[in-house]
C-alpha cells in the first residue's frame, strides 16, 4: 500500500524546505510529496509534509497560523536580516526588556509587510534572492508588499545584553526576520534575527515532529506508518459531515463529481465527508446540491462498495 498522509518533519538549520521534500520522497518511496509552507534555510522547526494524495490538501493546510520562537538582537543589522548576511549597520545601544515590551503591542494585528530582498519571492520570474546576490536588487521591493496578521508577540526572556527571545504567532507569509528588523527601527536601533524556531504550523507542533534521521530509522524498522497523520486527521479543523444510508446511485454520483440534492450543511462551507464511516474527501454544498471537491476516498468506492 502506498503511503498517504502528512508527516511532520523537524527541519534543522541549513536545510532548505525543498531538501526536506527530497529526503521524504526517498524515505517513503513516493514521488508525490510537498511541504505546506517554506521555512527559511537558516530556520529550524515544524515543517508538515504531504505525501501521496494528501498533496491535494495543500490549500487547506497552508493557510493555517504559524508560531515561532525568535531571537532578536539589537546593535547591528544585516543585509539578509538574519545571522547569515553581511553586517550593514552597527550602533552602540543597551535595549532594556521594558523598552522592548513597550513596543511589541504596536506590531499586533493586520499590517502590510515589505519582504526582504533575500527571499524566494519572484520578481519578473526570478527569485529575489538571486537578484540580490547579483546586485540587481539592493532595496526591498515595495510592490511586493503583502498583508500579514500578527496575533501574538510576547517577550519570553532576556538572553544577553541586547538579545531577547520572543514568542510570535502570525499568518502565513510573514517574515519574522523582517519583524525583528522593524522592531529595531521602532526603537531607533539596528536589529537582526540570529535564530528562528517554528514551534507550530496549524495543528502540527514540535511534539509530533520527527527528524530526518528518525524517519530513516523508522523506515528501516518498517514503522513509518506510526508517524503518518491520516488525511482526514490532517484536516480535522474542517467540520465533519457523516452520511449513512445513501443509495448506490447517490454514492456513484458523488464519487464521479456530480451533485446530489442535500440541505444538511451550510451552503458554501467545506465539509470533511464520510460515507458509511469511510472518509471520501472534501465536499461543499452549493445551489446545485452537495458535491465532492477533493476526492480522497478508497478506490472501490466508485462501485458503491
Amino acid at each position: 500500500m502506498p503511503f498517504e498522509g502528512v508527516v511532520c518533519v523537524l527541519k534543522p538549520p541549513g536545510l532548505t524546505s525543498s531538501d526536506v521534500v527530497v529526503d521524504v520522497r526517498r524515505i517513503f518511496h513516493e514521488k508525490r510529496v510537498g511541504h505546506t509552507g517554506t521555512l527559511d534555510p537558516a530556520a529550524a522547526g515544524v515543517l508538515p509534509v504531504c505525501i501521496g494524495r494528501a498533496t491535494r490538501l495543500f490549500d487547506y493546510l497552508v493557510d493555517k497560523r504559524k508560531r515561532y520562537l525568535a531571537e532578536i538582537r539589537f546593535g547591528a543589522a544585516t543585509d539578509t536580516e538574519d545571522a547569515y548576511g553581511a553586517v550593514i549597520e552597527r550602533a552602540e545601544c543597551d535595549v532594556s526588556a521594558e523598552a522592548l515590551e513597550a513596543v511589541l503591542p504596536s506590531f499586533l494585528g493586520d499590517q502590510l509587510q515589505t519582504p526582504p530582498i533575500y527571499s524566494s519571492l519572484n520578481v519578473n520570474g526570478v527569485k529575489m534572492y538571486k537578484l540580490a546576490r547579483r546586485g540587481e536588487v539592493t532595496a526591498p521591493v515595495e510592490e511586493r508588499k503583502r498583508l500579514i496578521t500578527v496575533s501574538r508577540m510576547e517577550l519570553v526572556e532576556k538572553l544577553d545584553k541586547n538579545s531577547f527571545l520572543i514568542d510570535i504567532e502570525c499568518s502565513k507569509g510573514t517574515y519574522v526576520r523582517t519583524l525583528c528588523r522593524d522592531i529595531g527601527r521602532k526603537l531607533g536601533v539596528p536589529a537582526y534575527m540570529p535564530f528562528l524556531l517554528r514551534t507550530a504550523s496549524g495543528s502540527f507542533d514540535l511534539s509530533c515532529s520527527h527528524t530526518i534521521a528518525e524517519l530513516k530509522e523508522l523506515s528501516e524498522q518498517a514503522a513509518l506508518e506510526s508517524v503518518l497523520v491520516l488525511m482526514d486527521e490532517a484536516v480535522a479543523h474542517i467540520p465533519a459531515l457523516c452520511l449513512n444510508g445513501l443509495s448506490k446511485r447517490q454514492k456513484r454520483l458523488l464519487v464521479n463529481g456530480a451533485s446530489v440534492p442535500f440541505e444538511g450543511c451550510p451552503e458554501g462551507e467545506i465539509q470533511r465527508l464520510y460515507i458509511d464511516g469511510a472518509f471520501m474527501g472534501l465536499a461543499v454544498r452549493d445551489a446545485g446540491g452537495l458535491h465532492i471537491t477533493v476526492w480522497l476516498g478508497p478506490e472501490n468506492a466508485a462501485n458503491g462498495e
